[in-house]
């Protein structure tokens, strides 16, 4: 189906998907970061400080979310929304007024959890499920929406806190999702769309339905893990420490805010593309490539002092993250079924964000005990290439197992 033609059929619940994940920004690692600074000298936090808080904040929010996640599978996506986009909101106020870290510590749980947490768990499980053909196209669409925001939002709030003061520019945040988002998202996605297609190609067998409870029996669930969890925990740590790497490389803090246009860019462009090697050879077989553009801006990043290493970091950082943004929301619903989506994916989200956790606090732990930052980078390029290989046999397991699910359905 031609992609015009895709979109005028298609229009309000790719909008709603994207204008999920595009306001999920305000519960990013790299949104919150854009205030690191400022919090850690009114709070009196170091670099570890900050991070093991965040690292709290976090990981309570990944305990949470497998139970609130679920709540996608009960009730409809647009009631989802209404409980959800408040909760957001109210977690921007947080921020705006806390003066104590017990208060600052709940604004970034409650941010963490319904931002990065539900709104794009919501906007990837209704994609997942509501498309079959097309459903990387779907979720490609849908997932460049957060990168929108990386690409806007930056320079945005620099330009808001210059008037209003960081604690100005989260209560606008607040304004925004209230008015405007969650009316526009909850009026897109308050009719349902049932699969137009549910016939699958030979390379692409239909995957029964699972349990969340079957998965986590599984053991290629958790290989499929330990690849999927390396951008998350990677992109986050970086993002988090962004003010303190530049200060050692001797950037502008403009840099790295410029760089992130970039990366968006790139995003965009082979989230685009991704999604069309999906609908094609299917997730699975797409699997071992993602982490190959990650390794090498790791690679690139630990060895440079120049700006431009800044730039070519974010640029291939945006090519894994575009494949792994579509991949990701692909990949359960093919290994799993669409049955019992939402409880398997906010179990996903969750280890996600649990990775997104552990960053930001194990480096900045690492920073305060003197081990070398570049040389964390340069180690994390390393794992994504023992991760490629890895990747690899999980694919080719995966494969074998749905060729005799296939085999044994036609014998049956």
């Amino acid at each position: 189906m031609p992609i015009l033609h895709f979109l005028r059929e298609n229009a309000r619940w790719i909008a709603g998907g994207f204008l999920l994940t595009f306001f999920s920004s305000f519960g990013q690692t790299y949104f919150i970061s854009l205030s690191a600074g400022e919090i850690r000298a009114e709070y009196g936090l170091s670099n570890g400080g900050f991070g093991t808080l965040y690292m709290i904040a976090t990981l309570a929010s990944a305990a949470t979310l497998p139970q609130i996640g679920k709540i996608v599978d009960r009730i409809s996506v647009s009631a989802t929304v209404l409980l959800a986009a408040p909760v957001l909101a109210l977690a921007c106020v947080l921020m705006a007024v806390s003066h104590s870290l017990a208060l600052l510590l709940l604004a970034i749980y409650l941010l963490r959890l319904f931002g990065q947490g539900m709104f794009t768990h919501i906007a990837m499980t209704a994609m997942g499920r509501w498309f079959a053909a097309q459903r990387g196209r779907a979720i490609s669409l849908s997932g460049i929406g957060v990168n929108c925001g990386e690409a806007l939002f930056p320079i945005s709030f620099v330009g808001v806190a210059a008037l209003v003061g960081w604690r100005g520019s989260w209560l606008l945040a607040a304004a925004v999702l209230v008015l405007v988002a969650l009316p526009a998202i909850y009026l897109l996605l308050k009719r349902e769309r049932s699969p137009q297609s549910v016939v699958q190609d030979p390379g692409k067998p239909a995957a029964r339905d699972w349990t969340r409870g079957e998965v986590v029996r599984d053991p290629l669930f958790w290989a499929s893990l330990a690849g999927v969890l390396a951008p998350p925990f990677i992109g986050t740590t970086i993002f988090f420490h962004q003010v303190y790497l530049s200060e050692l490389r001797g950037w502008e803090p403009s840099v790295f805010a410029a760089s992130f246009a970039i990366m968006s860019a790139m995003t965009i462009l082979f989230a685009l593309i991704a999604g069309q090697l999906v609908d094609r050879f299917s997730a699975i077989r797409v699997l071992p490539t993602f982490l190959i553009p990650l390794s090498l801006s790791c690679f690139v990043l630990a060895s440079t002092d120049a700006p431009w290493g800044a730039y070519a970091f974010m640029a291939l950082m945006g090519v894994s993250y575009g494949f792994s943004s579509t991949l990701f929301g692909a990949l359960w619903p093919e290994l799993y079924g669409t049955k019992n989506l939402g409880g398997i994916r906010s179990l996903i989200v969750a280890f996600m964000v649990f990775a997104t956790a552990m960053g930001p606090g194990l480096t900045g732990a690492l920073i305060d005990w003197g081990v070398s930052y570049p040389a964390q980078i340069a180690a994390m390029g390393g794992y994504c290439v023992l991760m490629i290989g890895f990747m690899t046999w999980v694919s080719q397991r995966a494969l074998g197992r749905q060729s005799r699910a296939a085999d044994a359905a036609v014998s049956g």
